[in-house]
Parts: structure tokens; C-alpha cells; sequence
């Protein structure tokens, strides 16, 4: 049996959960490849955080202090809040203002200029001395004004103070009522790539917004236990079938202080999405997709009326549509707009003219483009992350605006993460592969190499470490390539038969196994083949990065083709005689709790243990945007929602299952696990339970090292 203690303690070359898990006490030492810290742009200089200093790359000649913790201590006297700071504080680069970075402390933004080491100007957190600080949100393009939220949900702006002794001021744009409406928040559940709820004019005078109105979504009663007497906090959580939030979109005019909104018509419960501004500030465009996920209506609006000016284009799927990245403009134009689209069954680029209805396909190919990532210097080439080479890799591209000469900028294989200068004229690359933990280098637009800047030793030297496979199966009806990760347990020896654990998501948006460090393993399963486990991991049908009709397989029938496809993976097991057929156990997080549940409801003969942590259990209790997406809406998929509720079929439950959950998890509410218990209850059917009580929809940060342990000792104790 494990005990926290002894797994505390490592055994010569072996790791411990402390070691493997990001919040553990030596994760960063023993585990997680060096790193240069805080690396990014100012502007078109490379630099990096080293303790109290940012570092400027300079070509062969090394680094040199750009400005330090002293120099801001000296420039932003007024501000004694860094006077009892240990490192660098935050800071964000500037677009449009190659040498300024915005500086927070506890109670203003400061944007201070990196050449001449000197105060620009400030923006107030905080209304008066003493007072609540704000949350800064955004600046305005012109850094100009900064919006805010206060701590009782008020919208506000306000302006630069471009001396010390200024007074602050707020304009309130929008103050939220209580929980029914909210002004300037994520909306849709963070679906349809939405991740903020505010948006700035190119000309820094106007804020568009979100306003949500969900009064009528039923609030969630979310339970703390952090006070004495535990608290009621309430969730607007909109289940699939029931009612939908409100949204419309505002536009803050600066000038007048006036809100108009835009007059988008139709269903109130369609989703406004994809927000983007034209050039010249006059025009908001968005994409208006339908409840039913099928018809997205990219319309053009006029800012001043509010007016709908024209719809234009529309894109249509018998299954579903989900458009996530907003039109961008082409440089010095007006007129014509990138758009990502998988109209051809692949995420593609597209460039439209708001004057004509007729999109132009500028690459394609059976692979996905993953990120725009901007346009060349001379404005003639496009750049982008796709996975071109293979499925399992990520790389940056450029391509003429016309589609010619398609270029392979990152030509070393595996998942790259790239990051543009604002001149375009060259980028930082940060990469790894099963063979590379990592390496970091700076490269000209046209892919040569400047400088490696890192590449990072091996973090597993000295440590005993499993052979890890990448493979591809067939699908069982013979028409689909399936990769998998199979980690062999330490000191394999193909003559014994040794335990096994599946781990699996299987969902949409997410990708398990991939050309990377580890080949995308987590130090848990690094962890458990050392203990003598098998650890496989397949992305079935549904899963990210396959395309279209790869991901459309599970529409109105979740968890049956995924389940098919990981039954596949688990024959192949079954086939090598090293595996212990009688001792086979799944493991999954939020979609993979729900497929771990599945596949131990329906293959009781197969899977002896499962640990299914923040499991999705009844579609019809999750979220709309997302579960109906892939299943539609219960009066229209009833069989499809009968199939996929668990809680149904907790009377089939045979082996050993954890359900893990967080206790104020406001994504896959808790109710989810307890509906099962609930109904396990009546079976007499016997499932094991642990829930953290102060965690969403995760455990992270030290939390995350019990998690380890308890799911860890689980299989231990009973596989």
C-alpha cells in the first residue's frame, strides 16, 4: 500500500509525486525542462526575466540589462509599492510603442519607457487613498485610457494620469446587476473561442461590450465552506434543453458618453461571437450562430445607429458549426479580412472583401492551421501555426496572401510555440519532441536560425526512466488511423505480465498524444511506470487536430465511437502477452471521467479499477453551448441523451470507481457525481468517492500532489 510519506522519499533513480507534479515542492528541479523565464517581445527586442532584472537578447554578444527592479524603484517613485518587491514585477509589452511596457502594482498601471528609463504616464487602480482597487482589464490601443472593473461589478474608464500629483477619474460605463445581468464579461460559457467580454476601437474612443442578460437561467446554488457557516454562491448555469442567457452587444462612445447597442435580431438565445472591429472604428463585425449550432451569419454593423448593414457571408453543417477566430484585416486595408474556416472539412485560411459574399481558400490540405499568427513586414505573406508535417506536430508557416510558396519556418520536428516580433522580421521558437525537451532559438522571418538561445539538458538524467512508444492503429471499421502513446513499465521485461492503466480524455479540443517531450505524457504516468504499470493513452474520433469529420463522428451519440475507438486500443493491449488481462484499469478527467465511466459501465469483464475525476454524467445536466453542440437538444436527440446518461446505468457498475470531484466545480457541477452515487445507492452498487472542497473543476497548484497520491494508492490498493 502507498503512503504519502514514503512517496515522499525517493528510491535511487526513481521519481517521486513531488517530483512529477506541477506544484510539487521539486517538480521544477527534477522534472520540468529548463526554461527561460518570462521570454517575449518588446517590440522587436528579445528579452527575458532574471530575478530583479529583464535581460535583452543581443545576437552573439550574450544579454545585457534592459532596466532592473532599481531603475522602476527610481522612475515610479511616486509608487512605493515595488520598495518591498524580490523580483521584476509584471509587465506586458505595448503594441504600436516599441519601447514601452506597462508595469502593475497593487494600485496603478505605469507605462515606462524602456530606452530612455523614463515615467510615461499612469493609470489609477484605485479611486482615492484607501479606497477598493480595481481589476485593470485592457488599455485602449492609443494607451489613452484603461478600463476597469471594481470589486462591486461597475464597467469604468479611465484616463492616463500623465503627471504624479493628477487626480483620478472614473467614467462608469455599465454597472452589473447583481447576478442577472452582466456588462463586459466572457459570455456563452467561454465557448466559440470567446475569452474575454470587452473590445476596444482600433482609434482607442469606443468600447464595444457584452451585456448578458441571464435572469432567466435558474441560479446554481455553488456551496463554499470557507466561513464558519457555509455559503450560498450562485451560479446562472444554463443546462442543456432549458433556457439560454440574453446577449447583445454595446458600443461606449468616449466622446458622448453614450451606449448604442447593436440591433442583432432573431432567436435572443443565439450566440454572438468572434467580435472584431473594422480599421476605421465605424463598423463591428460578428458571427451570429444559431441555438442549433448549424448556421453561423458573419454581419457587419454600424457602431454609430447600432444598424445591421449586411450579412456577409453565411456558413452552414448538417452537424454543427462552431466559427472561434474573429475576421482579421489585412494590412492598410479596409476592405479584405482573413477568415479560419473548416468549410472544407479542415481548418483553413480564407480571405473575404466586406464588399463581395465569396470567400478565396488560401491553403488546404488534410491538416489543420491552429493560430494565425500575422502578416509579414512587406505585408505580401501570412503567417501560421499548422500541423501540416503530421498530426502529432505543430509548426509555423508562411504563406503568400495569393497561396503561393508555403513555407516551412520551423523545420525540426515537433510541437513548436512561436511568437512574432512586432516589425514580423523575426521569432521566438520554443519547441520540444520525444527527443528534445526543450529547445528555445530566435529565427528570421524566413526561418534562419539567429541564436539558440536554449536547449535544455535532459531533466530525466540520472532518474531510471520507461521506454515510451508513439503507434497508430486502425479504427475496427477499418477507415481511420488512431494514434496512441504506450508507456512500458521499468525494467520491461516481455516475459512477465504487468498491470495496465488506460488514461483517457477523448473529447473535442484536446489532444493527448503528440511529437513532444514525453510524447505528451504527464508525470503521473511517468510515475506509475515506474511503479511497474503499463500506461496507454489513445486519441480516438472526436478528439483535436484531425479535422472535421474526424471530430463529427460522436455527433448525437457521445461516448459510442469514442468508446469503440479506445476498445480498439484496449484489443491491441489484450494482444501482447505481456499484458495482464485480469488486471486493467481507465483513468480520466471531465470528458475522459465520463468515457472512464463508460467504458467501466459497459466493459465490466475488461476494466477491474477506474478513477473518474469531475466525470460528466447526464449530458442533459451539462452546459448548452457545448452539449448541444455535439448531441443537440434533448427533444431532439432523446435516445442520444438516454444512451450517454450514466447515471442511468449505475446499477452495471462492477469494479472498483473512484468519482473525484470538486466540490465548487461551476463546470461540471458536482451534482454530476452525487446523481450517480444517488443512484449507485439504490443498485447496490458500490462506488468510492473523494471530493475537494475548495477546488473547480481541477486540483491544482500544491493541492494537486494529494490528488496524485490518492489516485495513485487507488490502483495500488485494488488493480
Amino acid at each position: 500500500m502507498l503512503q504519502s510519506e514514503a512517496m515522499a522519499q525517493s528510491s535511487p533513480g526513481l521519481y517521486t509525486l513531488e517530483d512529477v507534479t506541477a506544484g510539487g515542492r521539486t517538480f521544477l528541479k527534477n522534472f520540468y525542462p529548463q526554461y527561460i523565464s518570462r521570454l517575449q517581445w518588446i517590440g522587436d527586442q528579445a528579452v527575458y526575466v532574471e530575478g530583479q532584472e529583464i535581460l535583452l537578447v543581443q545576437g552573439k554578444k550574450g544579454s545585457k540589462v534592459l532596466l532592473s527592479l532599481e531603475d522602476v524603484r527610481r522612475i515610479i517613485a511616486h509608487d512605493n509599492s515595488f520598495s518591498e518587491w524580490k523580483v521584476f514585477p509584471s509587465f506586458v509589452s505595448i503594441k504600436g510603442h516599441p519601447n514601452w511596457i506597462a508595469i502593475l502594482s497593487p494600485t496603478a498601471c505605469h507605462i515606462v519607457d524602456v530606452q530612455s528609463k523614463s515615467w510615461v504616464r499612469s493609470f489609477a487602480l484605485t479611486p482615492m487613498v484607501g479606497g477598493d482597487n480595481y481589476t485593470l482589464l485592457e488599455l485602449n490601443p492609443t494607451i489613452t485610457h484603461a478600463l476597469v472593473r471594481s470589486s462591486d461589478g461597475a464597467l469604468l474608464i479611465t484616463p492616463a494620469l500623465k503627471s504624479v500629483t493628477e487626480k483620478p477619474s472614473f467614467e462608469l460605463v455599465a454597472r452589473n446587476e447583481e447576478d442577472r445581468i452582466l456588462y463586459g464579461e466572457a459570455v456563452h460559457q467561454r465557448e466559440f473561442g470567446i475569452e474575454k467580454g470587452t473590445f476596444w476601437s482600433p482609434d482607442g474612443n469606443k468600447l464595444a461590450f457584452y451585456r448578458m442578460d441571464q435572469s432567466m437561467v435558474a441560479p446554481y446554488p455553488i456551496v463554499t465552506i470557507t466561513e464558519k457557516k457555509a455559503q450560498v454562491a450562485p451560479l446562472r448555469y444554463p443546462m442543456a434543453g432549458d433556457a439560454s442567457h440574453h446577449v447583445t452587444l454595446g458600443v461606449y462612445d468616449l466622446a458622448t458618453r453614450s451606449i448604442t447597442y447593436m440591433k442583432s435580431e432573431g432567436d435572443p438565445e443565439h450566440y454572438l461571437t468572434n467580435i472584431a472591429w473594422s480599421p476605421d472604428s465605424k463598423s463591428i463585425f460578428m458571427a451570429e450562430v444559431n441555438r442549433a449550432q448549424t448556421r453561423s451569419d458573419v454581419n457587419q454593423y454600424d457602431v454609430a445607429t447600432g444598424k445591421q448593414l449586411k450579412t456577409l457571408f453565411t456558413e452552414q453543417d448538417d452537424k454543427y458549426i462552431e466559427p472561434t477566430y474573429p475576421m482579421v484585416f489585412l494590412p492598410n486595408s479596409n476592405q479584405e479580412f482573413i477568415w479560419l474556416s473548416r468549410t472544407d472539412g479542415f481548418n483553413h485560411i480564407y480571405i473575404g472583401n466586406i464588399t463581395q459574399g465569396k470567400l478565396r481558400q488560401v491553403t488546404s490540405g488534410a491538416w489543420e492551421v491552429t493560430a494565425f499568427k500575422g502578416f509579414s513586414k512587406d505585408e505580401k505573406k501570412i503567417f501560421f501555426e499548422a500541423t501540416k508535417a503530421s498530426p502529432l506536430e505543430m509548426r509555423l508557416y508562411s504563406v503568400g496572401i495569393d497561396g503561393s510558396k508555403l513555407t516551412d519556418l520551423t523545420p525540426d520536428k515537433g510541437v513548436h510555440n512561436t511568437q512574432l516580433n512586432a516589425s514580423a522580421t523575426s521569432f521566438i521558437d520554443i519547441y520540444s519532441s520525444t527527443t528534445v525537451p526543450r529547445n528555445i532559438q530566435l529565427r528570421t522571418a524566413s526561418g534562419k536560425l539567429i541564436k539558440t538561445l536554449l536547449s535544455a539538458p535532459d531533466p530525466t538524467k540520472g532518474y531510471r526512466m520507461p521506454e515510451i512508444e508513439l503507434g497508430t492503429l486502425t479504427s475496427t471499421d477499418g477507415t481511420t488511423e488512431l494514434h496512441y502513446r504506450l508507456i512500458k513499465p521499468l525494467d520491461f521485461d516481455p516475459n512477465k505480465k504487468y498491470p495496465v492503466v488506460v488514461y483517457v480524455y477523448g473529447g473535442p479540443h484536446a489532444q493527448l498524444v503528440t511529437n513532444s517531450w514525453m510524447a505528451g505524457a504527464r508525470g503521473w504516468d511517468i510515475y506509475m511506470a515506474q511503479k511497474g504499470y503499463v500506461i496507454f493513452t489513445l486519441d480516438n474520433r472526436g478528439s483535436a487536430n484531425r479535422g472535421r469529420d474526424f471530430e463529427q463522428a460522436i455527433h448525437r451519440r457521445v461516448g459510442t465511437i469514442e468508446m469503440e475507438d479506445q476498445m480498439r486500443g484496449v484489443d491491441f493491449l489484450l494482444e501482447q502477452a505481456w499484458v495482464d488481462r485480469e488486471r486493467i484499469g481507465v483513468y480520466g478527467w471531465s470528458f475522459g471521467g465520463f468515457m472512464t465511466t463508460n467504458l467501466m459501465l459497459t466493459h465490466s469483464d475488461i476494466f477491474k479499477v477506474g478513477v473518474a475525476g469531475g466525470p460528466v454524467m447526464d449530458w442533459s445536466r451539462y452546459e448548452i453551448m457545448y452539449g448541444e453542440r455535439y448531441n443537440d437538444a434533448p427533444n431532439e436527440n432523446p435516445e442520444g441523451y438516454k444512451a450517454n446518461n450514466l447515471t442511468l446505468r449505475a446499477k452495471d457498475l462492477k469494479g472498483r470507481l473512484l468519482l473525484i470531484h470538486g466540490a465548487v466545480d461551476p463546470v461540471v457541477v458536482w451534482q454530476h457525481a452525487q446523481a450517480f452515487v444517488e443512484q449507485a445507492i439504490k443498485a447496490r452498487t458500490y462506488p468510492d468517492c473523494m471530493y475537494y472542497p475548495t477546488h473547480e473543476h481541477n486540483v491544482s497548484g500544491v493541492d494537486r500532489v494529494h490528488l496524485n497520491t490518492t489516485i495513485a494508492r487507488y490502483f495500488e490498493d485494488f488493480l
